[in-house]
């Protein structure tokens, strides 16, 4: 049977082209890994000659089992009795080669998201190069690593993070390797950390930077520099993720530091801090729909985005310092959230629910009832109940605010070709008791917020400005300042106080080793106060004494004065660099150093309005063996 001449000679150029790939791929491994840069560049050669060899091979099977088609029509065998192979119409790949089948018969069905090389199957193309394109389908994100390919699908010149920047570990950023566990596959991330700060004030706080305990010159902490270094922030996480069908993809993800403390705890021997949950969630995706659900504790849908609405891809500072930046809004808790995307996944809008809390401010008010109640004016017996102490497996030292509803969050993102830039709105449901001369009553306040933010690529991938704010009324713990949300009225009803935070970074990469940038940060409170028979209530309250805040000694001698100090704003100023000094196959090492300059404003009372800061020096070493 002769052959058309068409087809022999696609099979001569497939042939040649084939060996032509066959040739070239091995090349890149002849490089060291002295320069991790031109590593990087010839494993991205390497993976695209591997994406064409196996482009080629498809095409070629896909001509061989037409040849023997046509040689069965024309009344010749199908090869020696050897089956034809069969290729999927949407360019799917198979571990292990591909499927056969009998000649004639049905097709087997391959499965979508299988990877080859590295790379995910693409679902809707036909041709697997199309894999390279700009507008790859969401199915092939959430089937392998969605910080693969998410910036090819939003093409916002911003992208993912990195996974070696130290602010997609914040995020939670996976590795690079794929672990195999029957139809399910396990991806893992974190990094062994090794911290340390030297600051100019005593504040027994490590490396999370708790601006409330700033001392003021009161206090001899005030005058005394400090040391700290621990490895407590290392981190782990997995992630197990099954494909229930070519356009639904399940997850679950979990996340674990040592950033918590338990009663047996001491810096003097054992240094035995306790893992803690950071992140736990299950996510389902739906490429058909372009609908995605995520239920469990996460960041809060209010953090910053790099690119739509997606886990693990918020935009966290690279800072070193745990608690991130003065005037970042974020949050990790339990939520329920659900997100559409439209237009090629560049406009994604999200709805979620959200666990509540909220932070009072009980000046003046005293707590000598105890256990979440607070004395109000008048009676002795009069008193608003805010909260109650945990217990059980709640923490015993810790009050738990009562909440009657979740907090319910809303946003926008919109990915144009240039850029990523979101708005988000939320309400939150303060609730509490109060007990008047034996009557009770309920109190709900309703609060609420309304921020955005924007990354700007000025050089993408080179250079970008980062920009976010957040305000409103009673939303003050959702910044990293955790002011408060709320005091208390005459009738012990919530008195919501207004709220303002805001953040404004650049970052450079000038190359693959070097990470530098710098951000300042704001966070700031309102007050709401009242007075009765000569008492000062409230927060921000003008008769509150601060006589007492520059004499050292009166924090404990009361007969020196007093320093009441309410926060009227926090800001932070900070720059920092990461330099990778080793990259390559058995995964990253990187040190970090970090500048930041904190200053604590005070609403004015009697005394005036006093001041404090903080600068501290932050060192950092990780070694991230997945990335």
């Amino acid at each position: 049977m002769r052959i058309p001449s068409f087809s022999r000679n696609r099979h001569a150029r497939f042939t040649g082209l084939l060996m032509l790939c066959s040739v070239l791929a091995p090349i890149p491994l002849a490089w060291g890994d002295d320069d991790p840069e031109s590593l990087d560049i010839m494993e991205r050669q390497m993976e695209h000659l591997q994406q064409q060899q196996m482009s080629l091979q498809n095409e070629l099977a896909a001509m061989r089992q037409q040849i023997a088609q046509h040689r069965v029509h024309a009344g010749g065998s199908a090869g020696n009795g050897a089956h034809p192979l069969q290729v999927t119409g949407s360019g799917g790949h198979v571990h292990g080669g591909w499927t056969p089948v009998e000649a004639g018969g049905a097709a087997t069905r391959m499965a979508t998201g299988a990877e080859i090389a590295g790379q995910p199957h693409i679902g809707g193309h036909s041709d697997p190069l199309s894999a390279l394109g700009d507008q790859p389908t969401y199915e092939s994100v959430v089937a392998h690593r969605e910080e693969d390919l998410i910036a090819h699908m939003a093409n916002n010149n911003v992208g993912p993070h990195n996974r070696e920047t130290a602010g997609a570990q914040s995020a939670g950023a996976l590795g690079n390797k794929v672990f195999h566990l029957g139809p399910v596959s396990i991806i893992l991330g974190g990094f062994f950390d090794a911290a340390a700060l030297v600051e100019n004030r005593q504040v027994s706080s490590g490396i999370f930077n708790y601006w409330n305990a700033i001392p003021f010159r009161d206090s001899s902490n005030f005058h005394t520099t400090n040391f700290n270094g621990d490895a407590r922030y290392s981190r782990f996480s997995l992630m197990a993720r099954g494909q229930l069908n070519p356009h639904l993809t399940v997850a679950g993800f979990v996340e674990t530091d040592f950033g918590a403390s338990a009663e047996t705890t001491n810096p003097y021997e054992s240094n035995s801090y306790v893992p803690r949950l950071r992140q736990a969630y299950l996510t389902l995706d739906d490429s058909r729909a372009n609908m995605h659900f995520l239920i469990g504790q996460a960041w809060t849908m209010l953090t910053p985005d790099r690119v739509g609405i997606v886990p693990r891809q918020e935009s966290l500072p690279e800072t070193i310092e745990s608690s991130i930046l003065a005037g970042q809004t974020w949050s990790r808790q339990w939520q329920v959230r659900i997100v559409k995307d439209f237009l090629k996944h560049r406009l994604w809008t999200g709805f979620s629910i959200e666990n509540p809390a909220t932070i009072y401010d009980t000046t003046g008010f005293g707590d000598d009832v105890g256990n979440g109640e607070y004395r109000l004016p008048g009676s002795n017996s009069n008193y608003a109940k805010v909260g109650s102490n945990g217990v059980g497996l709640s923490s015993a030292t810790t009050n738990y605010s009562n909440e009657i509803a979740p907090d319910i969050i809303g946003k926008v993102a919109w990915d144009p070709t240039w850029g990523h830039y979101e708005i988000e709105g939320l309400l939150h449901f303060p609730h509490d008791r109060s007990v008047i001369n034996g009557v009770g009553e309920n109190h709900t306040a309703i609060a609420w917020g309304a921020g955005g933010s924007m990354i700007l690529p000025v050089i993408p991938h080179r250079l970008e400005v980062r920009l976010a704010g957040l305000a409103g009324k009673g939303i003050g713990r959702y910044g990293s300042v955790l002011l408060p949300d709320a005091t208390l009225r005459a009738n012990g009803a919530p008195a919501l106080l207004s709220s303002a935070q805001a953040t404004a970074g650049i970052i450079s990469h000038p190359n693959k080793l070097l990470d530098v940038y710098g951000y300042f940060g704001m966070q700031r409170a309102g007050r709401s106060y009242f007075d009765d028979n000569g008492q000062a209530y409230g927060y921000g309250n003008p008769m509150s004494d601060n006589t007492g805040c520059g004499v050292e000694g009166s924090d404990i001698n009361t007969g020196l004065g007093g320093c009441t100090a309410n926060i009227r704003s926090v800001e932070e100023f900070t720059i920092g660099a990461w330099y990778r000094f080793i990259h390559g196959k058995y995964g990253t090492v990187q040190a970090g150093t970090q500048l930041a300059y904190s200053r604590v404003h005070t609403w004015a009372g009697m005394g005036g309005a006093p001041t404090t800061s903080l600068s501290e020096i932050f060192f950092d070493f990780r070694y991230l063996p997945f990335q």
